[in-house]
């Protein structure tokens, strides 16, 4: 699957992930060890499905879709808390266009838990 990214920052923080001999762990720093190599996984795990419903069946990360002010986004558990908040880009909203979704914009990693919305990235 391909992955877009919602700003520069994001993009910068995962594409750097990515990075394996020239990683400068700007994710690592910014968020931690733990929740960093969850991201990392996650993220191989979406660029490996095929599109957006097959990454859904496996369900990795108990992927599900979220509601209220996160309306046609998804979440993907990192830990306890966090959650990778992950948007499929279809070419319409369409039940069949988001079946065959091969791309996702990753929106940031956040705690939605609660009263509040605690993001770590942005």
């Amino acid at each position: 699957m391909e992955i877009e990214y919602a700003d520069e920052t994001i993009k910068e923080l995962f594409l750097d992930l990515l990075n394996v001999s020239g990683s400068k762990n700007l994710l690592q720093k910014r968020i931690g060890l733990p929740i960093a190599r969850q991201a990392k996984m996650k993220l191989n795990h979406l660029m490996a499905a095929d599109n957006f419903h097959k990454y859904l069946q496996y369900g990795i990360g108990k992927p599900h879709s979220l509601t209220g002010n996160f309306e046609g986004y998804y979440g993907v558990s990192l830990s306890a808390n966090f959650r990778l908040v992950i948007q499929p880009v279809p070419d319409d909203r369409s039940p069949q266009a988001l079946k065959l979704c091969d791309t996702v914009k990753i929106i940031g990693i956040v705690d939605y838990h609660g009263e509040k919305n605690e993001w770590l990235v942005p």
